[in-house]
């Protein structure tokens, strides 16, 4: 993948109430944007976004996934967010680093209490917001239902760009009226054909490319007077003026798919990438001073960390948006809430679990990198951008099952797996198992019991890793009564909520100089998991 620019990049949360179709949409994103060769199915358990064992078992998202489709020369970062209001953290976690919400509606529902409870953190991000009307193949599907429920709840600003000619069954077309042309598929969806639009819809298709026009008027004085001048808009003119309306959030546009067809997707890509605002034209982010931060690829290196996830074989992988500069492999950072350096070792471009390594990012691009040392959630900068950014205060830790030890839920506990981050650290604060409920098999076994409930904690990184940690940070003593000391040094000491060592004890010493360097090397090692028995470890020099 190559590197963009950061007015080529644009960040896009996908929302919407549980069972409105966003894992299917981006299923057909990606397979419209060649990432994914043939589309999965969440009743098969093979999506991308639905890649952890509990999602594949239950039928439905519990984490947000990243992923990036390339689209007419533009970088289209996604966000997948979980529906069901038991996950709410993973969207609001998404909105802290995207610029643009889509929000996915059921058409035999309409809106939703799903709907509106996501769209009032929209309102808290001052996040634009694109509805997308869903599943209008469905026998029951009711657009001008859901239409008339949109308005209802937001009033005006609800201006349509697409309706279907047909709901249903017969469901194959739709008329577009910001390009007034008509786009109809074949029953196996895909590539449409463009047609004029038939006589017996123009009438309907003339109210609302005028209604149209009208909204994209109203948010640029220039587009007013010309508007007032000639009577209408160019397709240009109504782009801009629907950009401008996004941004203050003065129009909501509506668009229709029909994702387990593949209907409607290219189009709907086509306009997040011709339309919505790319990250340099949005309010900039703050710090926790007050002060704005210019994406700026050309300014000082800060990343923004919003999500952690625990997976098999690979250990912690670390989410990020670039919030100004750029960022490349080997780039030593410091972490704001810490004051410790990091190492970006590796970058990457994701797919859900797939990850494509590159070697730069920019302002606004979002990416990966895996084992951080002390870095979960937060800022990290270079010296000149130390900063602590200013957000909503909501991270997302995802942990699959791994395989450590089983933990038996109690039997009343509702079908959720909530991961609690404290809103005023950078560091893990308590993990809370509510767990699956009647739909359990009694036990659920994973990291959380590495996290939460095991006896001896383990260190974040793994056995392997951290003995490369010691490998690599031991120094031997020089002085004169321990240049030449061998043996071991043995140390306890507990682990506190935020995962650091405390109390640390030399159990057996071996020289001044060595026990003194055994208790930096724990001190300044990598986080451990939560626990509050003692812990031993050697160190042999």
């Amino acid at each position: 993948m190559k590197v963009y620019q950061t007015n080529e990049i644009k960040n896009i949360s996908i929302l919407g109430s549980s069972g409105s179709g966003k894992t299917t949409l981006a299923e057909a994103m990606l397979y419209e944007g060649g990432v994914i060769k043939r589309r999965g199915s969440v009743e098969s358990g093979n999506t991308v976004s639905d890649y952890f064992p509990v999602e594949k078992e239950y039928g439905y998202s519990v984490f947000s996934t990243v992923f990036s489709v390339e689209w007419q020369d533009r970088k289209l970062n996604f966000i997948d967010c979980p529906g069901s209001d038991d996950f709410i953290g993973g969207a609001v976690s998404a909105l802290n680093v995207t610029d643009t919400a889509l929000m996915v509606l059921n058409a035999q529902y309409g809106v939703e209490v799903g709907t509106i409870n996501q769209f009032r953190y929209t309102e808290q991000f001052h996040k634009p917001v694109i509805f997308v009307v869903n599943q209008l193949d469905n026998d029951k599907a009711d657009y001008d239902g859901t239409i008339a429920q949109l308005r209802e709840q937001w009033g005006g600003k609800v201006v349509p760009i697409q309706y279907p000619v047909s709901t249903g069954s017969s469901f194959n077309a739709v008329v577009d009226v910001l390009k007034m042309k008509m786009y109809r598929w074949k029953p196996e969806g895909g590539v449409p054909e463009v047609l004029e639009i038939p006589a017996e819809e123009m009438d309907k298709a003339m109210e609302l490319h005028k209604a149209l026009v009208e909204s994209a008027a109203e948010h640029d004085d220039m587009l007013m007077e010309k508007f007032f001048e000639e009577g209408t808009l160019s397709e240009d003119d109504m782009r801009a003026g629907i950009r401008a309306g996004l941004v203050i959030r003065g129009m909501f546009p509506v668009f229709c798919v029909c994702a387990g067809r593949d209907m409607c997707v290219r189009r709907t890509l086509e306009f997040l990438g011709n339309v919505v605002p790319c990250t340099d034209k949005m309010p900039r982010p703050v710090t926790t001073e007050g002060v704005e931060v210019t994406p700026d690829s050309n300014g000082p290196t800060s990343l923004f960390f919003f999500k952690t996830t625990v997976e098999p074989h690979i250990g912690q992988v670390s989410y990020f948006k670039v919030i100004s500069g750029k960022v490349k492999e080997g780039d030593d950072l410091l972490n704001a809430d810490r004051g410790s350096k990091e190492r970006i070792a590796q970058l990457f471009s994701v797919a859900g679990q797939t990850r494509n390594a590159v070697t730069e990012m920019v302002a606004g691009d979002i990416g990966a990198t895996v084992k951080l040392k002390g870095t979960n959630q937060g800022t990290i900068s270079d010296v000149n951008g130390n900063f602590v950014l200013k957000t909503g205060g909501n991270r997302e830790l995802a942990v699959d099952y791994i395989g450590y030890e089983s933990v038996t839920l109690p039997a009343d506990t509702t079908k959720s797996l909530l991961i609690a981050m404290n809103e005023d650290q950078a560091t893990l604060d308590e993990v809370v198992v509510v767990g699956y409920g009647s739909q359990s098999k009694g036990s659920i076994t994973g990291a959380v019991a590495s996290l939460k409930m095991s006896g001896t904690p383990q260190p974040t990184i793994g056995r392997k890793a951290f003995r490369k940690y010691l490998k690599e940070s031991l120094v031997h003593p020089s002085d004169k009564d321990c240049a030449r000391a061998k043996g071991k040094v043995i140390l306890t000491f507990r682990v506190d909520k935020e995962g650091r060592p405390q109390d640390i004890t030399v159990k057996k010493g071996l020289c001044a100089s060595a026990d003194e360097e055994a208790i930096r090397l724990i001190e300044e090692g990598p986080d451990w998991t939560m626990g509050e028995e003692p812990v031993e470890i050697s160190i042999r020099f």
